[in-house]
């Protein structure tokens, strides 16, 4: 899945770079997204884990989330989120994360 945040001055934190949990937000919503696109409507898939290591300052544009479902069990999917600012090949931010999936 790709996911695409616009860009919200509302979002910068002091100094100008885009907030954590801004870009928290947009990988949880992602990892989402591409369990919804792989099994349908799951309403009651929630998160179970979100790890996330900021790796360089996002500029102030919109930003861009690349997910990749590395494992997509029964009980539970895991994932892969690298975030980056439109216009630049340069992440800057890697997340990892679970998702618990409802019994069927």
């Amino acid at each position: 899945a790709r996911v695409r945040s616009p860009f919200r001055p509302s979002t910068l934190r002091p100094g100008g770079s885009i907030s954590g949990p801004t870009m928290m937000g947009l990988a949880d919503a992602a990892m989402y997204a591409a369990i919804l696109g792989e099994l349908g409507r799951v309403e009651m898939a929630v998160t179970q884990n979100l790890n996330i290591n900021f790796l360089s300052r996002p500029a102030p544009a919109d930003l861009i989330a690349e997910v990749v479902i590395l494992r997509l069990g029964r009980r539970a999917a895991v994932l892969e989120v690298q975030l980056f600012s439109e216009g630049n090949d340069e992440m800057v931010a890697h997340v990892t994360g679970t998702y618990a999936l409802p019994s069927s």
